[in-house]
């Protein structure tokens, strides 16, 4: 699909907090591209305006509004930078912002970024897809409420779900999100990066630990479950080198392009928690001895990108059975391509290029200026999908 953007040439915008890394790699690729640089719109203007107009011309990127301390109060309300209630004020306050930018040609469809920030919708639309991913009792028409601990044990006997995550339903980067796993003679347990004080709030740590203390665990479900919680299960993951093991992989434009493999020690292989890096070769070998296909496995990332097919650019959390045989989708992430200096995947069409110089490219393509009328116009095509397109795997 290609679109006319107007007869002059296109200039890049980005809403995104001016200082942040993420703003300044996305400028960088737009000014390797050999344009100027794109303009910045702060989300703290955004927010306290009440929006923002853009050009016709202009090709709008919306990046994520996180680690900045005043818009995050903003969003969030008058809480400590650190705490973890609050994800659904945030989550109204990041939905009304969007619909107040006006204007321009967007790569972040809104309508697209209000599914993929709460994990029951976004679970629903996956799974309605046909696209692999954990049982839920939380999304679809049938859908639990959970309203605190209580709740999260009776769906755990109901649903025969010993171990499963709970995650809160608007959080981001494993934010609040505990791995519950119930042992012999009624005893649980819980990992996550939530912090517990003395006084009961609930502080964002990058220390992973483990609660042993049924009643810690229900206190820190009690409070996060007035913001929305979503339940998954468990699935055991592959792992390398005797640690747990899944990737993410990011989607341009219909097409896996990057990929990372994120291990741990723990069930949460972020890696600002203490994840680390794995072998991307040696999963894709894993995958080959299991006597899976490697470009299938990409397939299924583009199956869950497509869902989202006004957003350019999404990061898919892949999660590899024990085996590497098999794979489901653990989340899908709107701004999921921070992976500096990473470059495109062989047969991507990224060789050489990182996600943000990707997504430039990709945004020109779909975004070129109107042609000369007495000149010929041959329209560029979207990323085909690995699974119909490469044959050499």
């Amino acid at each position: 699909m290609s679109s006319s953007v107007s007869e002059r040439a296109p200039r890049f915008a980005v809403v995104g907090n001016p200082e942040n890394r993420r703003v300044g790699l996305f400028a960088d690729a737009v000014r390797a591209a050999g344009l100027p640089a794109p303009r910045v719109v702060a989300w703290i203007d955004v927010l306290r305006g009440g929006g923002a107009e853009f050009g016709p011309e202009e090709i709008v990127r919306v990046d994520s509004p996180g680690e900045n301390d005043e818009v995050d109060r903003w969003l969030r309300g008058d809480r400590e930078p650190t705490r973890v209630e609050g994800s659904a004020r945030w989550y109204a306050g990041l939905t009304a912002a969007l619909g107040g930018l006006r204007g321009g040609h967007r790569l972040d469809d809104p309508d697209d970024l209000a599914v993929l920030f709460d994990k029951r919708r976004c679970h629903t639309v996956l799974d309605a897809a046909g696209v692999p991913v954990p049982a839920s009792p939380t999304s679809g028409p049938s859908a639990a409420p959970v309203r605190g601990w209580d709740d999260v044990r009776a769906l755990m006997r109901e649903h025969r779900m010993p171990r499963l995550f709970v995650k809160p339903a608007h959080g981001s980067s494993a934010s609040g999100v505990l791995a519950v796993e119930s042992a012999g003679g009624g005893l649980i347990r819980a990992t996550t990066s939530v912090e517990r004080t003395a006084d009961g709030a609930l502080h964002n740590s990058l220390k992973v630990r483990r609660y042993e203390r049924e009643a810690d665990i229900a206190a820190i479900v009690d409070a996060l479950a007035p913001d929305g919680l979503h339940l998954e299960r468990w699935l055991p993951k592959a792992s390398q080198q005797g640690r747990a093991a899944d990737l993410r992989v990011v989607v341009v434009a219909g097409r896996a392009t990057h990929a990372v493999v994120r291990t741990s020690r723990t069930p949460l292989t972020n890696l600002h928690l203490g994840g680390k890096r794995g072998d991307l070769d040696a999963a894709r070998h894993a995958v080959e001895a299991a006597g899976a296909r490697w470009a299938d496995l990409l397939g299924v990332c583009e199956q869950a990108a497509a869902c989202f097919p006004r957003t350019l650019c999404v990061g898919v959390d892949l999660l590899p059975a024990v085996g590497w045989g098999r794979a489901a989708v653990g989340e899908v992430n709107a701004f999921g391509d921070l992976l500096p200096r990473l470059t495109g995947l062989p047969g991507s069409g990224a060789e050489g290029l990182d996600t943000y110089a990707t997504q430039v490219a990709a945004a020109l393509h779909r975004h070129a200026p109107a042609p000369h009328p007495h000149q010929p116009h041959h329209p560029p095509t979207e990323g085909t999908p690995h699974a119909a397109a490469r044959t050499d795997d």
